[in-house]
């Protein structure tokens, strides 16, 4: 049976030796967050601190920091879950399983929410500024909510089977706001309240919201995943955590979750927007200050032993890293019946999740080419990124599993070795222009407008890619420090970027042009110029972060021997993409040097947090 409530899951972790209570008085101003954060990175316990500085309230940092713990979290219901996730495209995986039925009976129980007479999350009151102040990052615009649940329901069918609860930002002060009586709601693209939002509006009334914090932890996990539209999240909360989620319906507004530790209570102002931000996120640097809708705050209820869970999110891994790789493992199994003939994907955290996903697709079209190339593949291609959050991808790369039944997708440098032993720049670059992308992402020539590429590339190796640099190789002046990074891929050193947001840079082309036939660099399919050449070949991570974070395919690919032929954009030679900080990207996430300096002695052996990051 699953957690009730937050309180029964960290009395649980702290008898399990979990977690750790932290009496030493924390900032929730930079200093909780950098802790969480080296916490995790180390693979380290939850922490509950006990003192925050100017708030009565505890913070919980690192609860799903490891997937161990996260495992722990939901042990008894998560073979249960998979099993019935497969039974959902599989109607005969419980047939074959006939000792999971009595399980699955019970489970799907849980699903149905539980309407409750009383709220123990409305026994108090307090006001926004006596929550935790948080802030992450030094340049943050103010503190923010991290582990926010916003509900909302229907305005056309109201009630928890046309609900909607999802993880997005929630400002609560700073910028323009209204002390106490406005905060900011910050949701993207291809987010379910954007329906209930657009609802609202048509029938002319102000959408009411409720903003739950804390709960049950499989309430956090159900906000995230990727549901099919008609399973409301509330239901697979229930599924998940093994009880039925209780709800309170108040005579006026949508249904408040009763074990929640806090809710904000609130209706987006109709017309309203307010600058919200900036804000340091998932790929590592500020989203910027832009204007998003407002909520006029009408009450804030907490429970008596209220907690407040928090994460911080940055450069990846992060604790969001574990949701990822959870959700993976829950629903992995599924995409090949998802998408006929794909086997397998896999959205690369280091490159910030969005920005690129490998696949693993089949190319069955035309048996008897040949001389096979990709066809089947450019269909379960565009079938992906019509798919849930999928669709948010930039970078799509995908390989025929035929030609390596035994690769890895999650060895990444196995996988793009392979794609670059086959791949025809001439022929398997696919561009979407002008088309939506990630709110986070400012690689495009506008907010929310960039473009996308699949690479696909199938049949057997067309060249031998190079694994050390030529002796004779020689570049243009003012690029300089070339360096492997995989077989087949160069680093070089590139001017500081000063083109205006969404050209293409002449000096970029000048260079593409410089190489005759038969010079060394065209041994190398694929050359990322960037910033810092040491520092983008010292891991497999930094290249994947900034050749992917800092990139627009349609801007910043270019080509040596480039041409377009019916619209169809290639190169002959190596593809070149440049992967440097433009002047328009954000800045990227840098602890504060003081806030380190407090950690670290706190850290240091006789201290209260030794041991722990």
């Amino acid at each position: 049976m699953g957690y009730r409530n937050l309180t029964e899951c960290v009395h649980d972790l702290e008898r399990t030796g979990q977690l750790i209570r932290v009496d030493h008085e924390i900032d929730a101003r930079l200093e909780a967050a950098a802790i969480q954060r080296r916490a995790c990175q180390a693979g380290g316990p939850a922490l509950l601190f006990t003192k925050v500085k100017g708030c009565r309230f505890p913070m919980l940092a690192n609860l799903f920091g490891t997937m161990e713990r996260t495992r722990f979290l939901f042990r008894d219901t998560l073979d249960t879950v998979q099993r019935l996730l497969q039974a959902g495209t599989d109607p005969l995986a419980l047939v074959k399983h006939p000792t999971v039925w009595p399980r699955a009976l019970r489970s799907a129980w849980h699903m149905w929410p539980q309407t409750v007479r009383h709220a123990a999350v409305m026994r108090c009151r307090t006001t926004i500024d006596q929550l935790p102040q948080m802030v992450s990052w030094p340049q943050d615009g103010g503190p923010f909510i991290t582990l926010p649940l916003v509900y909302s329901e229907s305005p056309r069918q109201p009630g928890l089977r046309h609900a909607n609860l999802g993880m997005y930002r929630v400002q609560l002060a700073g910028n323009c706001y209204a002390t106490n009586r406005e905060i900011g709601l910050h949701y993207q693209l291809h987010r379910g309240i954007g329906v209930h939002h657009a609802e609202a509006l048509e029938q002319q009334q102000a959408l009411r919201v409720n903003i739950f914090v804390g709960g049950p932890p499989s309430l956090a996990l159900a906000a995230i995943m990727p549901l099919p539209e008609d399973m409301p999240e509330v239901c697979f909360a229930g599924l998940l955590g093994g009880r039925r989620m209780e709800f309170f319906r108040p005579e006026h507004g949508p249904a408040i979750a009763s074990q929640a530790d806090f809710c904000i209570c609130g209706t987006i102002i109709p017309g309203k927007l307010l600058p919200e931000g900036p804000f340091g996120d998932h790929l590592g640097y500020y989203s910027l200050k832009h204007e998003f809708p407002v909520l006029a705050v009408d009450a804030v209820y907490h429970r008596p032993d209220a907690i407040w869970p928090f994460t911080s999110v940055g450069r990846p891994p992060q604790e969001d890293s574990v949701f990822g790789a959870f959700i993976h493992e829950l629903t992995g199994p599924l995409v090949p019946t998802l998408v006929k003939g794909v086997r397998a994907v896999h959205a690369v955290d280091a490159a910030g999740v969005h920005p690129l996903l490998l696949a693993i697709g089949s190319e069955r079209y035309l048996p008897y080419e040949p001389h096979r190339q990709p066809r089947e593949m450019l269909t379960q291609a565009n079938a992906l990124l019509g798919t849930g959050q999928l669709s948010l991808a930039k970078y799509l790369l995908m390989v025929a599993g035929e030609d390596a039944p035994d690769l890895d997708i999650h060895d990444i440098s196995a996988f793009m070795q392979h794609l670059l032993e086959r791949v025809d720049w001439r022929r398997d670059l696919h561009f979407q222009t002008r088309t939506s992308i990630d709110t986070l992402d400012y690689s495009g020539p506008a907010m929310h407008q960039g473009s996308k590429v699949v690479i696909a590339a199938a049949g057997p190796p067309i060249r031998t890619l190079p694994t050390e640099l030529p002796a004779n190789l020689t570049l243009p002046g003012g690029f300089t420090a070339p360096r492997l990074i995989l077989p087949g891929v160069l680093a070089v050193q590139a001017p500081p970027a000063t083109g205006k947001r969404g050209t293409s840079d002449s000096a970029l082309e000048d260079f593409c042009a410089t190489f005759a036939p038969g010079h060394p660099i065209r041994k190398f399919p694929l050359v990322i110029l960037v910033d810092d050449s040491d520092f983008a070949a010292a891991h497999l991570d930094n290249f994947l972060w900034i050749a992917f974070t800092r990139s627009d395919p349609a801007t910043d690919l270019y080509g040596i021997d480039a041409s377009t032929h019916l619209k169809h954009w290639g190169c002959a030679g190596p593809l070149v993409l440049d992967a440097r900080l433009k002047p328009h990207h954000p800045t990227p996430l840098e602890d504060d040097p003081a806030t380190v300096r407090r950690i670290e002695a706190l850290a240091a052996p006789g201290g209260p947090l030794h041991g722990i990051m």
